[in-house]
């Protein structure tokens, strides 16, 4: 089996047109034409009639082609190539590969199905499908909620010699508190919008009273908890310090994320986005709690550890930066200690709004994001063909067209809006996808030809543009 690490190499051979990933790219490169790139009707794996009208009509009011043809080709990807949907005792269950890697991560499943939320109100087929995500999340919490990615079965994982407790269904190991954010989110969007609350059975609420377990677990306030990890590699990354339970913290509440959603491991253990995320996560299951499963005691749980999570994070995690005024911290410890930085993947400080952990204009969010935009930031690239975050998890100089979408996403400035489907639209090597990275300075040179989650993330760009700010997408680029 491949590891995910062997996925983030540079793809420069693959950009010559040689297959690196069983996955031949010259075609791509060579065709003059926008010719689709999706799968035949026949071999995909999951064909939803509403996502297709809604590609059609958004396309008529895209005036650039090239533009036109990458959402058509990104916005179905998940449903095209990752989704393997069925019925288990009664109940829709659907598991979601990330792409390239055939094991379905809590965090890239919950975001690759999101942009189909909207479009489930009038789509029962499409609304089994996610409620069958949801699902799967579910009993996957169930077999283990310290883990970040799943098996479809019992297959065992290339990692079974992590130091740590793994199980036949387990990819992989790492703690992120995302991991177990992302399914209450979908859960969550899923209901507001449809109304249906069949998901929340028993298995569900189990799985939730697990989620909040986990949560208070990690915030090692008496102990370290059961979670450890180590791992025998020369990536430092991809491992723990301290006998594998990160490095010393003084126990102020926060939950404690050993892994970054980039699965790389953090510095200082308390992760803010990620902690803001828990927040919001933990009060819209106080909602669902308090008004479908009328359990107040529980929900009541929730949301006083949420304010307790704010309380904590405005104490500790908003400081005054010698440059951009009063911002928020990457990570912490607890003992003064910070890390001002920002990671291209989800979540990170750039999406707070996007995750409903603030609003657009708050304050400190402006003068964070101003940061986080910057040549402060270690990780904000500038380069020949654009400008965007990057990260720990590819090479230095490598941009990731998720935090470019993610800027895009929130910005209420057409200009800069603008400017971030342009680089999209630039750097996507004629391949008609996006990627994980590339380089700031020679698109072609890239990581991950099949990224599913980039791709719809895209296309969630391009929907909201429309709805939106359609005026956008009348320019040419």
């Amino acid at each position: 089996m491949t590891t995910r690490r062997e996925f983030l190499k540079v793809s420069a051979i693959a950009a010559a047109g040689i297959s690196t990933f069983g996955f031949n790219t010259a075609p791509y490169l060579q065709q003059s034409a926008y010719e689709t790139k999706r799968p035949a009707l026949q071999n995909r794996k999951f064909i939803s009639e509403s996502v297709e009208a809604k590609i059609a009509e958004i396309k008529k009011n895209i005036n650039d082609e090239e533009l036109g043809w990458l959402f058509e080709n990104c916005f179905p990807n998940t449903l095209d190539t990752t989704v393997s949907f069925a019925v288990e005792n009664g109940k829709p269950d659907t598991f979601v590969i990330t792409g390239d890697i055939n094991a379905m991560w809590l965090r890239d499943s919950s975001a690759q199905v999101w942009p189909y939320v909207p479009l489930t109100k009038d789509d029962k087929k499409l609304r089994a499908l996610i409620a069958g995500v949801i699902n799967r999340q579910a009993k996957c919490i169930l077999i283990d909620p310290y883990a970040n990615a799943f098996n479809k079965g019992k297959e065992g994982s290339e990692f079974d010699s992590d130091h740590t407790i793994m199980k036949p269904e387990l990819h992989e190991r790492k703690w992120e508190i995302d991991s177990l954010c992302y399914p209450i989110r979908l859960a969550y969007g899923y209901w507001k919008t449809t109304g249906d609350a069949s998901c929340f059975d028993a298995q569900w609420a189990e799985a939730m009273a697990l989620v909040v377990k986990t949560f208070k677990e990690q915030q090692r306030i008496n102990n370290p908890g059961p979670y450890s990890f180590q791992r025998n590699t020369s990536t430092w990354t991809d491992t723990l310090p301290q006998n594998g339970y990160g490095m010393p913290t003084k126990k102020i509440g926060l939950i404690h994320s050993m892994f970054r959603p980039s699965d790389d491991s953090c510095i200082y253990p308390f992760l803010i986005p990620s902690n803001l995320f828990a927040a919001v996560s933990l009060n819209q299951l106080s909602e669902i709690f308090s008004t479908e499963l009328k359990n107040k005691e529980f929900a009541n749980e929730c949301s006083s550890l949420a304010a307790q999570l704010t309380e904590t994070i405005e104490k500790y995690a908003v400081t005054e930066h010698l440059n951009y005024g009063k911002m928020y911290a990457f990570e912490i410890d607890g003992y003064g200690n910070m890390l001002f930085n920002d990671d291209a993947n989800v979540p990170n400080l750039l999406s707070l709004p996007y995750l409903g952990c603030c609003k657009k204009d708050d304050a400190i969010y402006r003068n964070t994001r101003k940061f986080v935009l910057s040549s402060d930031n270690p990780y904000f690239y500038v380069g020949k063909y654009g400008e965007g975050l990057g990260g720990m998890h590819t090479e230095y100089n490598y941009i990731w067209p998720l935090g470019i979408i993610m800027r895009g996403l929130t910005s209420d400035d057409n200009g800069e809006i603008y400017n971030c489907i342009k680089t999209l639209k630039n750097t996507h090597a004629g391949s008609g996808f996006m990627h994980e990275s590339f380089s700031k300075d020679d698109p072609a040179k890239f990581t991950r030809n099949w990224f599913a989650w980039a791709n719809t993330l895209f296309g969630e760009l391009i929907f909201k543009l429309n709805a939106e700010k359609r005026e956008i997408l009348k320019q040419t680029f």
